[in-house]
C-alpha cells in the first residue's frame, strides 16, 4: 500500500518538474534601445495576437510564446525588416488568424459583402410591410 501511495505521489509531482529549462527570449521584456525602433515594434506587436491568451496582443500578453513573437519581431525590426514584411511572416507562419487587421483575400469577400446583403434584405422586407400597412 505504501508503495501505490508513493508512486501516485510521484506521478502527481512530475508536472511540476516539466518546467522549460530554456532560458527566456533576450528581447521578450527588454526595449531596443533605438525608440523609432521600438515604436514600430510596439505597433505590430499590438497588432498580433497571442496564440496562447487568444484574446491579447502579444504587447499586453504575459504567455511565454508571446514573449518568444515579441523578440522574434525586435530582433528582426534591429535586424532591418520593415514590419508589414515580419507581418506576412507571422501570417505565413501561424495562419490569417494571428492578426487583429483583417486581410482582403478574394475568399473572404462573402464574408465582407455578407453583412450590406442582410441589410439590403432587411431594408426591401421593410418597405414590403410598410406598402402593405398603407394599404389597410
Amino acid at each position: 500500500m505504501r508503495m501505490l501511495v508513493a508512486l501516485l505521489a510521484l506521478m502527481l509531482s512530475v508536472p511540476v518538474f516539466a518546467q522549460s529549462a530554456l532560458p527566456p527570449a533576450p528581447y521578450a521584456d527588454r526595449q531596443i534601445e533605438d525608440p523609432a525602433l521600438e515604436k514600430k515594434a510596439r505597433t505590430l506587436m499590438e497588432t498580433i495576437r497571442c496564440l496562447t491568451c487568444q484574446s491579447q496582443s502579444i504587447a499586453d500578453s504575459n504567455a511565454s510564446m508571446a514573449g518568444d513573437m515579441r523578440s522574434q519581431i525586435r530582433e528582426r525590426i534591429m535586424a532591418g525588416e520593415e514590419p508589414e514584411h515580419i507581418r506576412a511572416w507571422l501570417i505565413e507562419r501561424y495562419g490569417d488568424w494571428v492578426s487583429y487587421e483583417p486581410t482582403a483575400d478574394p475568399i473572404l469577400w462573402p464574408l465582407w459583402a455578407a453583412p450590406l446583403i442582410l441589410l439590403g434584405l432587411g431594408l426591401l422586407l421593410l418597405r414590403g410591410r410598410i406598402k402593405r400597412g398603407r394599404r389597410a
